[in-house]
């Protein structure tokens, strides 16, 4: 999103409208193949998509307020999010020590934002803090609405997730031109990276996240997700130049290793 060097709406609307062209003829074939998706589910799927299009649009925002590195890590909070969502409105045992990680976790995102130095904030600091966070909740959801979706039928995958797409760049098209305004006349170079993103990052990832996340617990899921902010944080520094303070990436190892201790496997649960 950074490379392409276009407005935070613009981003959003158009990770999505691009899924959809590749998204749509699988979702048509998958229909011819196993028949129309469950009146719930759709309703489901389309829910799921608004939470989505509000993830994105807060999110990619974040990114040009803090950094593509420290907005993703702050993006994850839904590692505590998502399994508190399916133990209030699933019953899924949630493991006591991901309650006692909680505070940690908030030491941690308190580090990683930079907020407790003053040299490293940048333009809109809060904001992008305040975003961030606010995009991991509602990413939470979605992955919440996602994982009862394949559990009450598992063998839709493209469908699903071609409507909660749809249902994105609704809200991230609506949101766009309300506020960033979307714009389409972009150089090509910036169309590459969005195409790019639109097919790795929206396409293949939701795709697998949906075929591969549906066996998992909330938080063995929201665990491997954790692969996500370390590498972003590296190819903040590496392909973007972002130079993260020492304070920072301390956060960030905190963050990781209270979501690890939160999650890994345990015998008691609540």
């Amino acid at each position: 999103m950074k490379l392409a060097e276009v407005g935070s709406g613009t981003a959003a609307f158009l990770r999505c409208a691009i899924a959809l062209v590749a998204l749509v003829p699988l979702a048509v074939r998958e229909h011819r193949g196993h028949g129309p998706l469950e009146p719930a589910l759709r309703r489901w799927a389309v829910a799921s998509g608004v939470l989505l299009g509000l993830d994105y649009v807060l999110w990619t925002q974040s990114i040009l307020d803090v950094g593509a590195g420290i907005a993703t890590v702050l993006n994850n909070v839904q590692v505590l999010a998502f399994p508190l969502l399916a133990l209030v409105f699933g019953g899924t045992p949630m493991a006591r020590r991901s309650l006692f990680a909680c505070p940690v976790m908030l030491a941690g995102i308190a580090l990683t934002s930079g907020l407790l130095v003053p040299g490293a904030q940048a333009a809109h600091q809060g904001r992008g803090v305040l975003l961030g966070v606010a995009s991991g909740v509602a990413y939470a959801g979605y992955l919440h609405l996602n994982r009862l979706s394949g559990h009450r039928s598992p063998r839709p995958v493209v469908t699903p997730v071609c409507l909660a797409t749809a249902a994105a760049a609704v809200v991230t098209g609506g949101a766009g031109a309300v506020t960033t305004g979307i714009t389409v006349d972009l150089p090509a170079t910036s169309w590459l990276w969005l195409v790019l993103l639109a097919l790795v990052g929206q396409v293949a990832a939701w795709l697998l996240l949906a075929a591969g996340g549906r066996g998992l617990a909330p938080g063995t899921s929201a665990s491997l997700l954790l692969l996500q902010p370390v590498l972003a944080v590296g190819l903040g520094v590496l392909v973007l130049r972002e130079s993260p303070t020492a304070v920072q990436l301390a956060g960030c190892a905190t963050v990781v290793a209270a979501v690890w201790s939160a999650n890994r496997p345990s015998t008691s649960d609540i």
